[in-house]
């Protein structure tokens, strides 16, 4: 076991370094032009918990898996064409379409937006396949048992039904009997919860599955709307979204609140255009604050770029990094996600360590 100042107990060894439990969509990407004029799309694969895995497989060289829904028709094999392509292990609940109703892979639509021109996001997740997993799903006795060291979801599979949100809780009490560490990405989606029965509930939800982890990722807007932790108001940010004094506190209350809790991390973004944004981050790590440098990041697809920061920080707490070192690899990770398109990464360990030690944008020869 290493633990590297983080706090964690990881495990040194294990069939997979790391499992995350999620749904798997594809996003429809039109590019910079909207929906309303567009004549073509670019498919991405995405999911929040599956862009995390597939980071940590393709970028960083770990053996990882995704426990998902995957449906038997053509965008199913799209899709799991994508995952194999990522050297991602999968563990599917197979469903049948009938060919009109599904169910289905859900569908993200999603623009790049231009300048003062913000992106624009909507969802079909009608009769959803992975809205049906439900505890039992998974045989979590022989997934885990060949060794797991780290098991993740997040807050947006949680919001698709009520059996999803204790499917995560069954994971990760799974995940604790069998020694792994356990952490969430709030991914806080208020359309995904107004859907799913509102504030209230989701407050409620995430609250129960939050007390079995070890390792929390959310923005001040996730803690508030997400766990109904007090904090600075959330929809007017400006500089002061950079200000990591602000953040600092919410993390302190979190603690208190689920004393399991060993880190709680967050990217701090302040939006000058949708091309040009303040990239910092700011992570709790065992009772001691580290924060990222600020960079200035010109954006050409921002979609991936929380991920991508998880990504990194993990890595680090697996590999057992320092914990400031665990928080600049996530926080450059993130902003070289924003240079690619598409949810998941492009990048190399190499480029993302240069960047996490002030490495620039000149050529590489």
């Amino acid at each position: 076991m290493t633990a590297a100042s983080t706090g964690l107990k990881v495990a040194a060894e294990g069939a997979l370094d790391f499992l995350a439990l999620g749904a798997i969509i594809h996003r429809l990407d039109p590019g910079v032009i909207p929906f309303r004029k567009a004549h073509t799309c670019e498919i991405h694969v995405s999911g929040g918990e599956f862009n995390t895995a597939a980071n940590l497989a393709d970028c960083f060289g770990l053996r990882t898996g995704v426990a998902t829904a995957m449906v038997e028709y053509p965008i199913g094999d799209l899709l799991a064409g994508r995952v194999r392509a990522k050297r991602v292990t999968p563990f599917y609940k197979m469903f049948k379409h009938d060919g009109v109703r599904g169910p289905n892979m859900a569908t993200v639509y999603s623009d790049r937006g231009f300048g003062v021109r913000g992106p624009t996001v909507f969802y079909n997740r009608c009769n959803e396949a992975a809205a049906r997993l439900k505890p039992g799903d998974f045989d979590w006795k022989t997934i885990f048992g060949a060794g797991v060291r780290w098991f993740h979801s997040g807050g947006i599979f949680a919001s698709l039904s009520e059996t999803t949100a204790e499917l995560i809780i069954e994971g990760m009490e799974a995940a604790h009997r069998h020694g792994a560490i356990v952490s969430l990405d709030l991914n806080y989606r208020e359309k995904l919860w107004a859907a799913a029965g509102g504030a209230d509930r989701a407050v409620a939800t995430l609250g129960r599955i939050v007390e079995h982890v070890d390792v929390l990722v959310g923005n001040e807007e996730d803690l508030q709307k997400g766990l109904g932790i007090a904090g600075p108001e959330v929809t007017t940010k400006a500089a002061s979204a950079l200000d990591h004094s602000t953040f600092s506190g919410m993390m302190e209350n979190v603690v208190k609140r689920f004393p399991r809790i060993k880190v709680v991390a967050t990217t701090l973004r302040h939006v000058h255009s949708t091309n040009r944004h303040s990239w910092s981050a700011v992570a709790s790590i065992d009772g001691q604050l580290h924060v990222a440098p600020t960079c200035e990041l010109d954006v050409y697809d921002r979609v991936g770029g929380g991920d991508g920061f998880a990504s990194g920080l993990i890595y680090g707490m697996l590999t057992g990094e320092p914990p400031e070192e665990c928080v600049k690899l996530g926080w450059a990770h993130g902003a070289l996600a924003t240079t690619f398109p598409g949810d998941t990464t492009m990048a190399r360990l190499a480029h993302v360590r240069a960047f996490a030690k002030g490495g620039s944008a000149r050529i590489q020869r």
